[in-house]
């Protein structure tokens, strides 16, 4: 039998980061591995099937899970304290006791909320392969609007349901694209703009997907803060501090309006939002790195985008091509236009 399971943990960049792997057929060890990986839990099953695989990539706050049961695995778990999505692949999974009492059931290409982050939790794994994505709670108040006058504070996910189909594409496809791309390649994990832009990502196509408590549209009095001063305070803020991860909340935390006066400010006055702003000066950063690489180096685009936050190299491409006339290769290769 290989070895129950096995755990690594190193730091990449100052920045902890961890691996995990787990293969096993003992229903006990099963039982131990998924209270210390997940929280504890009672688990139940075939005792003649119980073939069980996890593995797991964490970046950040956010990991993302693929596991693997070869059985009927009926659980019974304590509270998370993550928010918690799964992502089918197939199989189903029975999820009991959401808070509307409701029980769910999901299969093939359904994503959804498994738990809310402070509830205790049960279901049945119906010999299902699927993904478990999970992040701190705070990730959500970070990229939502709070109320006029007060400081962010908590957001909750009030239904466990996607809102539309397109939604819960984007959600799958956003999940892929972590688990595939920056979880799974450490390099990427070196640079702390990439991960927060990752992890932000994460947190708005959560918030796009799934109903919640955050509220968008601008009151009154913050269409009325919202004038030239404020729009030059923010844009000062973001050109000094585009460096570091930063969100809406710092920009309005720093010139003393509600984050729905920043985000009004920079629609009127420029018709685009805070967070393409501070997009569009890490690219002008970005296209002075690559115009002042040194040819003896090894440095590559890749590089180069991750350094200014951008994780998606074709995203990164295009929006250097439309903002510079070349690809960043070219910048990069000739040392300017």
């Amino acid at each position: 039998m290989p070895p129950p399971k096995r755990l690594c943990r190193w730091l990449i960049g100052g920045m902890a980061m961890e691996t995990l792997d787990f293969d096993s057929e003992d229903l006990e060890l099963t039982e131990e591995f998924l209270s210390q990986a997940y929280t504890r839990m009672r688990i139940g099953g075939d005792v003649e099937r119980t073939r069980a695989h996890v593995s797991r990539n964490v970046v950040g706050s956010v990991s993302v899970d693929l596991l693997e049961f070869g059985y009927d695995m009926s659980h019974d778990a304590d509270v998370l304290n993550k928010v918690c999505l799964c992502n089918v692949h197939s199989g189903s999974i029975v999820r009991r006791y959401f808070p509307d009492g409701a029980e769910g059931s999901f299969g093939p290409g359904d994503v959804f909320v498994y738990t809310p982050h402070d509830r205790p939790y049960a279901g049945v794994i119906q010999r299902a392969r699927y993904n478990v994505v999970m992040f701190d709670p705070l990730l959500l108040p970070r990229v939502a609007a709070a109320l006029p006058g007060r400081k962010p504070g908590p957001v909750r996910l009030t239904g466990d349901r996607p809102v539309s189909p397109a939604a819960a594409r984007h959600l799958r496809h956003t999940i892929a694209y972590l688990s595939e791309g920056v979880c799974a390649d450490p390099a990427l994990s070196e640079h702390p703009l990439l991960v927060s832009a990752a992890s932000q990502c994460l947190a708005a196509s959560v918030l796009n997907t799934f109903p919640n408590t955050a509220l968008a549209d601008p009151t009154i009095e913050d269409r009325h803060d919202a004038h030239p001063d404020t729009l030059r305070r923010a844009i000062a803020f973001i050109d000094e501090h585009a460096h570091r991860d930063i969100a809406v909340a710092d920009v309005a935390a720093a010139i003393h309006v509600s984050i729905r006066t920043v985000q009004a400010a920079f629609r009127r006055h420029l018709d685009t939002t805070p967070m393409s702003y501070l997009r569009r000066v890490r690219l002008a950063h970005a296209h002075a790195d690559l115009m002042a690489a040194d040819p003896t180096t090894d440095i590559t685009v890749t590089a180069v985008a991750a350094r200014w936050g951008f994780f998606q190299l074709g995203r990164f491409a295009a929006a250097y091509r439309a903002a510079y006339g070349c690809p960043p290769h070219q910048t990069l290769l000739h040392r300017g236009p």
